[in-house]
């Protein structure tokens, strides 16, 4: 009879895959996780059959994390004022997570990644894309492409985010310059 999964090994070995990841990227070899994760090789095999299966599974988990802060904004405010509160929850998940950030980030870009896993991400977001579409409703970029539109909301994100890690003491600021760069994009 096999052996229970452990929740707890599990978790280390998705932490030890973003910490590879940021080290040495996604070529990594399935042992330095595992050894990272201080679990045997084919443990990690109990948990995810794959490589492609662990790194389509951290992309997700790293995606709800982020979602699950960001998403919790004021359902009764302003738009302005519910986009503010996503993007200062983003900005602070971001910053405070630095090692999840540059997985996610080489994540979002490897063929690894499942369309069905990029799908499940995208709707774990939706809230974040209804609330993108009220925001740019009645402004100059109603009519850009919502891909396109992400793509520079994402951008203005990434640049903001540096500047805060660069500039910790200055961090607030900078997310409020790079919300009000992209609200005045928007409106």
């Amino acid at each position: 009879m096999p052996r229970p999964k452990s929740d707890e090994k599990r978790a280390a070995i998705l932490e030890a895959a973003t910490r590879i990841i940021v080290m040495q990227g996604l070529s990594a070899p399935t042992m330095v996780i595992a050894k990272e994760a201080g679990v045997a090789n084919g443990s990690l095999f109990t948990y995810f059959a794959t490589k492609t299966d662990l790194f389509n599974q951290l992309y997700l988990e790293i995606k709800m994390e982020m979602a699950a802060g960001a998403m919790n904004f004021p359902v009764n405010a302003e738009v302005r004022e519910q986009f503010f509160h996503l993007w200062r929850k983003w900005m602070n998940w971001a910053i405070s997570n630095p090692d999840k950030r540059r997985a996610l980030a080489q994540l979002s870009v490897s063929d690894e990644i499942t369309p069905d896993t990029r799908a499940s991400g995208h709707e774990m977001m939706a809230p974040v894309a209804d609330l993108l579409e009220r925001a740019r409703a009645h402004g100059s970029m109603q009519k850009v492409s919502k891909g396109f539109l992400v793509a520079l909301m994402n951008s203005v994100a990434e640049a903001t985010m540096d500047f805060m890690t660069q500039d910790p003491a200055n961090a607030k600021k900078h997310s409020k310059e790079g919300f009000d760069a992209l609200w005045r994009m928007l409106s």
